[in-house]
């Protein structure tokens, strides 16, 4: 499943290339793939004539803020960057947009920050949540369609945003204007804070963890403790720490938990610079794979040498999800 990371490859990739450009119509290939509304006919028509402001991600998930273009005078062919526009843009729901992942201006990487006010007209949100094998695809309406297309959505200027789901887990949400995201995404409701937010730090996750009789990994996949964080780097950021993934959470010393809270931003951070990783179906909007599997530490690399002492790499299970670690490093 694509993690923090990936998703975020995505959102920057997306923010290049859609923004400002007229949702001319779009085309349903799998009806499951829709979450809401019930009815497909709306969800096309909730987009259509619409335009991205700007897109955000909340943990997994992708959120396109859409807006009414009679009120742009931007050409639609001509696409601004995403910064100036999440200046000028108000939310109707500022305590949930306060918790969103969006560009900076000030940095590289994501921050997250409340919205100041706004001038647009909002139009809704449209939602994505990749799941298993989603690919966002940035194309034309002539390229050869993939096997797997699901949804497409067409632009102005001869564009297209294809949803690409070989498992058929993916899912798109349409919300109406006035409504919070997060009463129709009901699973953001749940997500912990996100890994780069000031509310996520080492007191907090000892906190949260010191009592629990859990596995350190098992609690690391749980969303409400962290939002994003899936199989690949919570397996680097136990081996970064030198913890084994079946360490139970009252275990974890204060120190460790401290550690082990800065291993797991380092090392989003640093996958987030190789533009996520690639095992098997992440593609970015161009269709590109991300670098950070040829650098990973322990992940899918059991029965290979450890990078540190030459111990080969384990695997083992953990309700039902594969841990990597080294025996010797891991403690």
């Amino acid at each position: 499943m694509p993690e923090l990371p990936e998703v975020e490859t995505v959102r920057r990739g997306l923010n290049q290339v859609t923004l400002y450009q007229t949702i001319t119509g779009g085309d349903v290939l799998l009806d499951r793939t829709i979450a809401h509304p019930s009815s497909l006919p709306e969800f096309l028509t909730g987009l259509q004539g619409t335009a991205i402001a700007q897109w955000h991600r909340r943990g997994k998930y992708l959120l396109a803020e859409l807006i009414q273009l009679p009120s742009l005078a931007t050409p639609t062919d001509s696409p601004i960057p995403a910064t100036p526009l999440a200046t000028t843009v108000k939310r109707e729901n500022a305590e949930f947009f306060a918790n969103v992942v969006r560009d900076s201006s000030s940095a590289s990487y994501c921050t997250q920050v409340p919205f100041p006010a706004m001038t647009q007209i909002a139009a809704g949100y449209l939602g994505v949540h990749l799941r298993m094998t989603g690919q966002l695809l940035w194309t034309t309406p002539e390229s050869v369609l993939p096997k797997h297309t699901r949804v497409r959505l067409l632009f102005a200027g001869d564009r297209e945003l294809r949803f690409v789901d070989q498992r058929t887990f993916g899912q798109m949400w349409w919300v109406p204007p006035g409504i919070p995201p997060e009463s129709i995404m009901t699973g953001l409701q749940a997500l912990g804070p996100e890994p780069f937010a000031p509310e996520f730090t080492a007191d907090y996750l000892y906190d949260y963890l010191h009592h629990r009789q859990r596995p350190i990994k098992n609690a690391l996949l749980d969303q409400a403790v962290v939002a994003g964080v899936g199989n690949i780097y919570a397996d680097e950021a136990l081996f970064l720490s030198g913890i084994r993934p079946q360490t139970l959470c009252s275990k974890i010393s204060r120190s460790r938990m401290q550690q082990l809270h800065g291993n797991i931003v380092q090392v989003l951070q640093t996958s987030i610079e190789a533009k996520g990783t690639t095992f098997s179906s992440f593609r970015s909007v161009e269709g590109t794979n991300g670098n950070y599997g040829g650098i990973a530490w322990v992940y899918a690399r059991d029965g290979d040498p450890c990078r540190t002492c030459g111990t080969l790499i384990e695997r083992l299970k953990l309700a039902g999800r594969s841990a990597h670690f080294c025996p010797r490093c891991q403690r």
